[in-house]
């Protein structure tokens, strides 16, 4: 499969502590790739190079034929961030109108609150929805616009398992669609059912990567992330 995401080499310092570490990865067209690892691992920095919020300090970033944050990029690019306070004030149906009008062929957003079952709450501004119900918003935003990439930064945290596995039906319809999917998750257990490729983070380096049957080994995916990295503030 074509790579959708390509990062080469790729590093980036903020406050005088190294981030990014000569990271390189790659995400394939019509795959889930899953990008594991602690906190302070680099993950959520590594997507806002990807979609130009951060530019590295080295190395290169290729999204979908294009340099990372180029317009080019961009419009073909869904990103669903773990928070979102520019959303405030608004109500989700309101949100998902507005956020379709930027795009020539979105998807309908009465379908995609359906899909997500924020219909129940789409009259509700968003700063009084539960951060389950923000979670499944700031998806919805994330793929209204048809992406052919899409970042899912921690898509299911705060879910209960009825909705959480409601989104693992979506990103496996995505997956069928073509889309490009990298996730990030600290659910072994997601990674395991849902990815295609998985690369360990540690310290901003890939340390490892493979697909899951390949990185355990007769392990679990658990035990290996244990195994290959260290908590936040270990050397």
């Amino acid at each position: 499969m074509p790579a959708a995401l390509t990062l080469a080499d790729v590093r980036l310092s903020l406050g005088g502590r190294v981030v990014l570490d000569s990271l390189s990865l790659s995400a394939a067209a019509g795959a889930v790739t899953a990008v594991l690892g602690p906190n302070g691992a680099g993950k959520t920095t590594m997507i806002r190079c990807c979609t130009g919020i951060l530019v590295p300090h080295g190395g290169r970033i290729e999204v979908l034929g294009a340099p990372a944050g180029s317009a080019a990029a961009n419009d073909r690019v869904g990103l669903m961030p773990q928070a979102t306070g520019a959303w405030s004030g608004v109500r989700p149906r309101e949100l998902l109108d507005y956020l379709a009008g930027l795009y020539a062929t979105p998807l309908p957003p009465q379908e995609v609150a359906a899909a997500l079952g924020i219909d129940a709450f789409s009259g509700t501004p968003y700063r009084r929805l539960s951060g389950g119900q923000q979670q499944l918003v700031n998806l919805a935003g994330a793929i209204i616009g048809r992406p052919e990439l899409v970042f899912l930064d921690e898509p299911t945290a705060g879910l209960d398992p009825h909705v959480r596995r409601q989104v693992w039906t979506l990103i496996r319809d995505l997956r069928a669609a073509g889309v490009a999917i990298v996730l990030t998750t600290h659910a072994m257990d997601e990674a395991e059912q849902l990815a295609d490729h998985v690369v360990l983070l540690d310290h901003g380096r890939a340390v490892a990567a493979g697909t899951v049957a390949e990185l355990a080994a007769g392990r679990s995916l658990e035990q290996v992330f244990l195994d290959l990295t260290a908590p936040e503030g270990a050397a």
